[in-house]
């Protein structure tokens, strides 16, 4: 006889979670940046294995664990064609100058006086125009401490701007992978997780800004923050200018109204193909490997912007980072994160151990501010012991996911806080994959940074701030 949801013990549903997170920590020991590549998400797979076998030894059939399966991963069916459409959106944005106008104009507010809060809102510009903040650190980032260093600024606090504007943008881009993760795992729709985000992430990077604003006031800066090199080399490959600005402007619109996800995208994407070649039809001839523009010509070199690996190269190595799109096929990486996490989730779902896990959480938490405290608390740990950001979200965002519907609370809740607590804490814990990779990249320490990372610092701060107020709270319609 078998049967669905059994009733198994506390011990039995945490042994899949718990092998799971010391498995995942090991693997990113041995891996580190490169266990996205695909070990993660095979060792999420064994981790569904043991979920299974503690399923069989509760009479829970192989059919019935697949069948739950099934519905994880038909539930994640339009977060699926949204990264594909995000990755599309990408492509032909970068190709018609829309990401490179954004950076152009964003690099020309930086003033010596107000260099600090000048950094925040570059690399928000930046990380909002590509989704990456670990590409905006990488490149423009680099460029800004070197700049904070000719001023004789502290580098922790440079670091801290520049990190505390990358995240922001990061949280708030379409564009960014762990923006699309998170709604995925909560089970709502991405610009209805963007909206929703709004309420803590604008008031915590308007405290950073004044944070900023403050300590500029102390400094005394040397000499001019000079960004015409990289002016120039934006000049020299694309045709900027402000007409640019139509299509994201557009797609704002069609968001505002709340229009479907995949039609904003879909909109988005086909108007960026129209202006690349309108405005950088050079550009769409080298995408192309051709040397005439002509129907042929410009259809193959605005589908390989939407699908495959794109790159525009300058005569500045800083740009060459910064000015590539994995198109659609960039996707793919996240796309098989979700899925093996469904696996899991389903498996888990199946043999009655989320069930188990979201009422003995319900237990706990006896108001709805401890649910949203567990939930931070949950996604900092992961970070500490797992190391990596993506986990952050997808592990407690299927744990809780179940508790928070069984509380009334609408999954725009979770996945708020999913962000709030687990994208941005990352970057402070120095054996986590994004703490390595920023201190690294910036050659600043965690250490000297952690103080002034103001956003990231104040990120699960507020979240925790609305859930004991009961600010901006939705419940299930």
């Amino acid at each position: 006889m078998t049967q669905k949801n059994p009733s198994i013990s506390l011990g039995q549903a945490l042994l899949p979670v718990i092998i799971l997170v010391l498995l995942l920590a090991f693997n990113v020991f041995v891996f580190g940046d490169d266990a996205l590549g695909g070990s993660n998400q095979f060792i999420l797979l064994i981790g569904a294995a043991v979920a299974a076998v503690v399923g069989f030894r509760n009479k829970v059939s192989y059919e019935v664990m697949l069948e739950a399966v099934g519905t994880n991963l038909k539930s994640t069916t339009g977060a699926i064609l949204i990264l594909l459409f995000v990755g599309a959106l990408a492509g032909t944005w970068l190709l018609s100058g829309i990401i490179p106008a954004m950076i152009y104009y964003g690099l020309q507010i930086l003033h010596p006086s107000i260099f600090l809060p000048a950094c925040i809102i570059i690399c928000a510009i930046i990380s909002l125009a590509t989704g990456s903040s670990w590409t905006t650190s990488a490149t423009v980032g680099i460029a800004l401490i070197g700049i904070g260093r000719a001023l004789e600024i502290p580098v922790g606090m440079v670091a801290g701007a520049v990190i505390s504007g990358a995240y922001f943008g990061d949280k708030l881009s379409p564009l960014s992978d762990t923006t699309n993760l998170a709604p995925a795992m909560a089970g709502t729709d991405l610009f209805t997780h963007i909206r929703y985000m709004t309420y803590t992430t604008v008031p915590s990077i308007v405290i950073t800004l004044i944070v900023f604003l403050f300590l500029g006031f102390f400094q005394e800066t040397n000499g001019q923050a000079d960004t015409q090199v990289l002016l120039n080399s934006i000049d020299e490959r694309f045709n900027i200018n402000l007409g640019l600005f139509i299509v994201p402007i557009f797609v704002i619109i069609m968001i505002v109204r709340k229009a479907p996800p995949l039609v904003a995208l879909m909109t988005g994407t086909l108007l960026g193909g129209l202006f690349a070649l309108l405005y950088q039809p050079h550009l769409v001839l080298e995408t192309a490997g051709a040397v005439q523009l002509n129907l042929t010509s410009a259809y193959r070199g605005i589908m390989n912007a939407i699908t495959v690996n794109n790159a525009i190269v300058t005569s500045n190595e800083l740009l060459n980072d910064l000015f590539t799109s994995g198109g659609m096929q960039g996707m793919l990486g996240t796309i098989w994160l979700i899925i093996c996490a469904m696996v899991f989730g389903g498996t888990m779902d199946a043999i009655g151990g989320l069930q188990k896990l979201s009422s003995a959480l319900l237990e706990k938490a006896q108001s709805t501010f401890q649910l949203f405290a567990g939930t931070a608390a949950s996604c900092v740990t992961i970070n500490l012991t797992a190391s990596d950001q993506y986990l952050s979200i997808v592990l407690p965002g299927k744990m809780f996911d179940q508790a928070y519907r069984d509380r009334g609370l609408a999954p725009e809740n979770l996945s708020r806080t999913l962000e709030d607590s687990g994208t941005v804490t990352s970057v402070l814990i120095p054996w986590n994959t994004c703490g390595a990779y920023q201190s690294g990249v910036l050659g600043v320490g965690v250490g000297e940074y952690f103080v002034f990372a103001i956003f990231n610092l104040l990120s699960p701060i507020m979240t925790l701030v609305y859930a004991y107020f009961g600010l901006k709270i939705r419940g299930l319609k």
